[in-house]
């Protein structure tokens, strides 16, 4: 007899089971019965539909018109066996939780919108494109388009609108890379159908949710825009490969493949008979590509590629040295790309052969202008971006790290070309002709270079023999494998213990002498030393819009403060700027207003003194919740650093940073403000909210603040969380820190200033923002005001709200200037420095709403989005 309940226990089983699967995505497998039903009944499954049947059923660029049922009668039909089994499979694996997540409605309009959309986008887009790039569209007339490849993906990428956005922008980032790449590369009729219905159900994603698509700017953090754009580096790289291994690639950046394809073995002697003759110059050309690409030319070919692959990698991590790398090699590739193009619009207008490499690309047909100069745009465009987001990428390998990377490349180069030249003259009855000393030592450069620099020289001599072969082609092989794997390591080397000369002698004051809480954020990348005449002091700056804004006071003895905030005064004025004190305590303040100089309050730093910190009574009553809570769920508080974390962890860490970043669609803050670089660092501690499944639900840096060689306090400064884990996670981080600290015998903790907040009467009663009530003489009401504004966005003043639930002591930060003239100048540099990626236009922008009064005072007290 069952027990009670034993039933519905099995019906809730059943209805997790498979069977209570399938019926959630009846849609999906009625397609796949379908699907095949009708390639056994037209007799299809093996090699596609015949030819009358393919005229009705299969898509392409002239038959729509006639035959306009295929666009979507196209989905149901496959060209062989191969491409029903793929079909299936990727149906399956996206229409099954698709279906389930979507609904069966939406996931019906999604999927018949994407294909039948997904042609007609396609067909429009041949009909632009026709005068601009005619032999491509010309090559479209051949292509057809069948399977169900193009409704699936435009319903996958529908069903992103759904998902949190930090894998919404991954999801349909990795998909838009990999379908532009075909599209732009293989470039076929079918490629660009997925491409378009890709697009199409991006659109139709948001609405089938009952909301507007959006269209803006790309918000990610530092670490998320290497990690994007090292994808499309490494996207371009893979580009020509592709080319080259899709036999009738036909895509407008096809052309590249001629580099390194089609390759056939060329008998020496044939090739000197041919090159006899003059009628056959452009043979003789083709011939001698072919040549030099053997199965290490083949490597050489793609050098570029597998260089750019490598650097990608480094990209992802920061490093200075792999943008330099990566800038170099697209400025060569639009060197080479423009030769090319160059040379096939020359001999094309005079009629004469064409030189090595570029025979191929003239015989393509590829002659359009617009398709020859792709090649050259696409690296010219590469080039820009790379400029444009120089700011990402300021990681420093440790010192000496490429000069030893240097002395070891050269070393390699010079020992294989000693190796190369005594092996040459060793097997010279192996080469054709017979090289001396004078044309092997000529021949070493050749040797190292990729296949596309030299495709317009002809080859004083080939290798007949096997083992001259192996010299002629392994000997660069050999050199750019082991120098990748040395590129590669230096990759791998702890980058956050190199500093200049100036941080090193900073970060020694801060940890000899006495400097505020704000002290360590002196030390992250973006700043300017200033150091006093004694030499013990120093001041942290960055200079914007003529103006020298400084990260706190004076760092060094108390006694040297007010002699080096009047040297670094002169200093400033000797140089034509203005200075700005920014984050300043009251002291400083005080100094400053004694010498004539204006201040403002900017920030309410909150200090918990650990002394007395118990958390008891009823004003504690939330961190006493969130401490209990954390425990009854198994989470614990964890100490680590960055650098020494599991990786499963810094990839969580990393993904929690992305998905704040993401949701607020604003871009990520800096100045006194840490992110996921700053947080790279073997001085400053993580705190991580982690439970037994080793998920990480937050995660808080704390930044060390010293006095006389001993650390007395830690400064919050990184401070993220999950957003579906556990909700007082941040609570349960500060509260488990106070305590953890006080045992270690430190004096207080820092819970940091925010940004153009202060307290009020009531800590958690967050004003409503309002225009300044009088003329902007004011400038505490102008910051009230712009602090009020932005709360929906940033969130400051929520911020310090919450940190008042852990009852802390207030002290302010005040910005001080010497001339309220200077005011606008010191607006664009703040906003600047805060938003390091914002341009002048938007600079602008911002220090014109700071500063601009208002033509009327607003009747409604609504506040406006």
């Amino acid at each position: 007899m069952h027990e009670p309940g034993t039933r519905s226990l099995s019906d809730a089983q059943l209805r997790r089971s498979w069977t209570g699967r399938l019926r959630s995505a009846q849609l999906t497998f009625g397609f796949v019965v379908v699907f095949w039903g009708l390639g056994a009944l037209t007799s299809s499954l093996a090699t596609g539909p015949n030819a009358q049947l393919r005229l009705h059923v299969a898509a392409t660029p002239h038959s729509i018109p006639d035959h306009w049922w295929a666009v979507l009668a196209s989905a149901f039909w496959a060209r062989d066996l191969p491409e029903y089994v793929l079909g299936t499979v990727l149906v399956l694996l996206l229409g099954v939780p698709l279906e389930r997540r979507m609904g069966w409605r939406a996931y019906a309009i999604a999927a018949v919108s994407s294909q039948i959309l997904g042609v007609g986008v396609s067909l429009g887009f041949l009909a632009i494109a026709q005068g601009l790039l005619g032999s491509w569209t010309e090559e479209m007339g051949s292509h057809l388009f069948m399977g169900p490849s193009a409704f699936i993906i435009g319903t996958a990428m529908a069903g992103t609108a759904s998902m949190a956005t930090l894998w919404r922008r991954r999801i349909r980032l990795a998909a838009f890379a990999l379908l532009l790449l075909l599209a732009l590369y293989s470039g076929g009729f079918a490629d660009l159908v997925r491409l378009g219905a890709a697009g199409v159900g991006t659109v139709l994603g948001p609405l089938l949710l009952g909301r507007r698509p959006r269209f803006g700017r790309l918000v990610s953090t530092r670490h998320e825009g290497r990690v994007l754009l090292s994808l499309l580096i490494a996207a371009s790289a893979i580009g020509p490969v592709v080319a080259g291994l899709i036999p009738h690639a036909v895509g407008p950046l096809s052309i590249l493949r001629f580099l390194f394809t089609n390759i056939q073995p060329v008998d020496p002697q044939a090739l000197q008979a041919l090159c006899a003759a003059p009628a056959r110059v452009k043979d003789c050309a083709v011939a001698q590509l072919q040549l030099r690409a053997g199965a290490g030319g083949i490597f050489m070919a793609i050098l570029p590629s597998f260089l750019l692959l490598l650097l990608a990698d480094g990209l992802r991590r920061g490093r200075r040295f792999a943008w330099v790398g990566t800038l170099l090699i697209q400025v060569g590739l639009s060197v080479l790309a423009g030769i090319a193009i160059a040379g096939v619009l020359q001999q094309t207008a005079s009629g004469t052969g064409a030189s090595e490499g570029i025979a191929a690309i003239e015989g393509s047909g590829s002659s359009q202008p617009l398709t020859l100069a792709l090649p050259l745009l696409l690296p010219l465009a590469l080039t820009i971006v790379l400029l444009a987001t120089r700011r990402l990428f300021h990681v420093i390998a440790p010192a000496g790290t490429y000069k030893r990377l240097a002395v070891q490349v050269l070393v390699m180069a010079a020992v294989l070309s000693v190796v190369y030249v005594g092996a040459g003259l060793l097997l010279a009855q192996e080469f054709s002709p017979v090289p001396g000393l004078p044309d092997l030592l000529a021949d070493v450069p050749d040797r190292f270079l990729p296949l596309g620099f030299v495709l317009d020289v002809p080859p004083a001599f080939f290798p007949e023999g096997t083992a001259a072969v192996l010299v002629y082609e392994g000997v660069g092989v050999l050199f750019w494998a082991v120098a990748g794997v040395l590129i590669f390591k230096t990759f791998l080397h702890q980058a956050h213990t190199r500093h200049d000369a100036s941080t090193e002698r900073a970060r020694k004051i801060i940890k000899t002498s006495e400097g505020s809480s704000l002290a360590w954020m002196t030390t992250w990348p973006g700043n300017m030393y200033w150091f006093s005449a004694s030499g013990e002091s120093f001041v942290a700056y960055r200079v914007s819009a003529g103006v020298a804004l400084t990260l706190g006071g004076p760092v060094g003895p108390t006694s040297e403060m007010s002699a080096a905030f009047a040297e670094f005064a002169r200093h400033c004025r000797g140089n034509g700027w203005t200075p700005c004190f920014y984050s300043v305590p009251q002291e400083l303040r005080d100094h400053a207003d004694s010498s004539g100089w204006s201040s403002a309050q900017v920030a309410q730093e909150t200090v918990l003194p650990l002394h007395s910190i118990s958390f008891k009574g009823k004003k504690f009553q939330d961190i006493r919740t969130a401490l209990n809570s954390a425990a009854k769920e198994g989470i614990r508080y964890e100490w680590t650093s960055f650098a020494s974390a599991p990786f499963s962890v810094q990839f969580q860490i990393e993904e929690i940073s992305e998905e704040w970043v993401a949701d607020r669609n604003m871009p990520e803050m800096g100045f006194t403000l840490g992110s996921l670089d700053e947080l790279d660092d073997p001085d400053v501690r993580c705190l991580l909210a982690i439970d037994q499944r080793h998920t990480v639900h937050a995660v808080t840096s704390w930044l060390p603040v010293y006095r006389n060689g001993h650390i007395v306090g830690w400064t919050l400064d990184f401070m993220r969380r999950r957003s579906d884990g556990f909700r007082a996670s941040i609570e349960f981080l500060i509260a488990s820190a106070a305590l953890s600290l006080k045992d270690e015998g430190c004096e207080f903790l820092s819970l940091s200033g925010a940004p153009l907040a202060r307290i009020a009467e009531d800590p958690s009663e967050v004003p409503r923002p309002k225009p300044p009530s009088r003329p902007p003489g004011s400038l505490d009401r102008l910051l009230d005001w712009l602090g009020a504004t932005l709360e929906p966005v940033y969130g400051f003043r929520s911020l310090l709200a919450f940190k008042a639930k852990f009852q802390p002591r207030y002290e302010p930060l005040y910005m001080l200037y010497p001339d309220a003239a200077s005011l606008p100048a010191v607006g664009t540099a703040v906003a600047r420095a805060y938003l390091p990626t914002i341009n002048l236009g938007a600079g602008l922008a911002l220090a014109g709403r700071i500063f601009r009064w208002p033509q009327r005072p607003r009747t409604s007290g609504r506040r406006r989005p």
